[in-house]
Formats: structure tokens, C-alpha cells, sequence
């Protein structure tokens, strides 16, 4: 919010509107569909002008983006010698040297003695200064030789300029159109759901039927007849 109550605007269009209140500015830009941004805060009174503060955002990403994807690095690379090296190797190790110089790196030869070799420093020495000879006229060396434990080195600075960092995926470099990227609601709660348990079915009336019970009198069988004698 600007606080400011009077300030200097500016239109869309880049055209000097003037000073005036603050509040009328702000109407100016609301009437034109736009926002007020305070593009020079320090200036007396500040600088505001009209601006879809939106676009105006992803326009300074993207220039900052930019910006740090053409931005100049410098890397330190290590080239190993030893004392015998041949003189194949020797004119390999130069070329690939070469190609870190000119890529604005800077390099580090590094010697290392093995066993006996180590009482022979000046072995050392006399391979770093041919070696440095041979790339003079892409780099310089940035001190003497330095003897560390095993090995002895030195450091060269490039005497070109560092190769322009590209980014090596161009479409992460690409911001993201915060205006246009959909913006996916959140899904409203579900409305909790109920389940009602059905009742039991009550249980059928079983009708039962009494059977009448038919009692069968046994009748006695009739007594035999004894004629007298």
C-alpha cells in the first residue's frame, strides 16, 4: 500500500501524467483495469505507474531468470603429471589444458613423485616450466611451484574470457505463466454419508395347528366260554 500522499505517475503507455494525490491516482488505474506499482521509491515524490502487477512480476522473473542462466562461471580443473611422463602424454595433457584455458577455467598441474622421485624436486620443477611454456599464450601461472607432501603444483588463470553458462535444459529455464497456470480448487467436503442399517424383518408367526388326538380304546378280547363236562 502507498502511503505516500502525493506521487509522480506514469502511465501504461511510459507518458508523464504529473503529481498528484494519491487517491487519484489509484482511482486512474483501478478505471483503466490496472494497478498502481511505485517503481521509484526514493525519487521525491515517488514515481508510481500504471501496471498489471501480474504481468509485471512474471516479466521480472523472467529477466532474472535470464540473467543467472547467461551468467559467467568459473571452474578450477586439475591436470596430473609425473616425473616420467612420455612425451605423447605430455603433449596430451597440454592440449587438454588449452581447451580448459580457453574456456576461461582456471587450471591446477599438479606433479606427483613416487618413492625415490621425491629427492628429485627439481624433476618437478623443470616439467611444470615446460609445461607452462607450452600454454603461455593462454594462460599465466598465479604463483611459484609449491611442494605439498607427494606432489607439487601450481595454478594458472585464463587469459580468456569464461564461456557464457548455458542451462542445459532450456525448459526448466522457462518460468512458469503464473497468469494463465490453472489453479485447481480444492474439492469440497464430501457430505458425510449415512448408512442406515436396515431392521431385521420381523419374524413370520408360525401358526401352529394342534392336531386333535384320537384316543383308540383297546376293547378286551371276550373270555372263552368253558362248557361242563
Amino acid at each position: 500500500m502507498i502511503r505516500i500522499p502525493q506521487v509522480r505517475v506514469v502511465d501504461e503507455e511510459g507518458a508523464q501524467l504529473g503529481v498528484m494525490p494519491t487517491p487519484r491516482a489509484l482511482e486512474m488505474a483501478q478505471e483503466r483495469g490496472l494497478d498502481l506499482v511505485e517503481v521509484a521509491p526514493m525519487a521525491s515524490p515517488p514515481v508510481v505507474k500504471f501496471l498489471d502487477f501480474g504481468q509485471y512480476k512474471y516479466d521480472l522473473t523472467k529477466r532474472e531468470k535470464e540473467a543467472k542462466r547467461k551468467q559467467r562461471s568459473v571452474t578450477f580443473k586439475e591436470v596430473r603429471l609425473s616425473p616420467k611422463i612420455g612425451s605423447g602424454d605430455f603433449d596430451t595433457k597440454v592440449h587438454r589444458a588449452i581447451e580448459f584455458l580457453e574456456d576461461g577455467d582456471r587450471i591446477k598441474v599438479t606433479v606427483r613423485f613416487r618413492g625415490r622421485e621425491l629427492t628429485h624436486p627439481e624433476l618437478g620443477r623443470n616439467l611444470l616450466a615446460r609445461f607452462v611454456d607450452r600454454v603461455k599464450e593462454h594462460g599465466v601461472p598465479e604463483r611459484t611451484p609449491l611442494l605439498e607432501g607427494k606432489s607439487m603444483h601450481i595454478t594458472m588463470a585464463s587469459l580468456h574470457k569464461p564461456k557464457v553458462h548455458e542451462a542445459q535444459n532450456q525448459r526448466s529455464a522457462e518460468p512458469t505463466d503464473e497468469k494463465t497456470a490453472a489453479v485447481t480448487a480444492p474439492a469440497e467436503a464430501a457430505a458425510p454419508v449415512v448408512a442406515l442399517a436396515a431392521a431385521p424383518a420381523p419374524a413370520a408367526a408360525t401358526e401352529t395347528r394342534t392336531e386333535p388326538t384320537q384316543t383308540k380304546h383297546s376293547t378286551p378280547a371276550p373270555e372263552p366260554v368253558t362248557s361242563g363236562e
